[in-house]
């Protein structure tokens, strides 16, 4: 857009203060350059969310009546959009619990311990055939991968 034309054309509520780029260009350029830069902007954006007074609001929020009933809310959309993976989900759970399927102590991709595995399926179709990954493994192979087979 060729904003200097258009100056006369549009109110002055339209441009920003001392700019002669009216405010749809401006925003129009601003999203050309994020876009343009998009992992400079991804790593500012993981930085900044992890100052702490960013943190501290966030656990705040999370702790308080509308930060638990938003949970809560996310929850139910997440089971009602997917089924067929909550399906799964409550059957290994069911099953580690019965103990006909065992829960190991270490990542099978990578063999570190933490303090929670996933159980992460190739096929939906097959429920009780899970591996178990640490989130970093789980991530990095939903993020190779896709999703898994059967997933809808």
């Amino acid at each position: 857009m060729d904003c200097a034309k258009k100056i006369s054309e549009k109110c002055s509520t339209e441009f920003y203060k001392n700019d002669k780029t009216c405010k749809e260009c401006r925003k129009l350029l601003v999203r050309q350059n994020r876009k343009n830069n998009i992992d400079y902007y991804r790593k500012y954006d993981r930085d900044r969310s992890m100052n702490p007074d960013r943190v501290k609001a966030r656990e705040d929020y999370a702790n308080s009546e509308g930060g638990k009933a938003s949970a809560k809310k996310a929850k139910k959309n997440w089971q009602l959009r997917n089924q067929i993976k909550r399906a799964a989900n409550v059957m290994v759970g069911n099953a580690v619990r019965d103990g006909k399927l065992t829960k190991p102590d270490t990542c099978e991709d990578c063999g570190s311990t933490p303090t929670r595995l996933h159980g992460h399926h190739d096929d939906y179709a097959y429920p009780l055939v899970v591996r178990w990954l640490c989130p970093g493994c789980h991530n990095k192979w939903h993020k190779e991968n896709g999703e898994g087979l059967n997933a809808s």
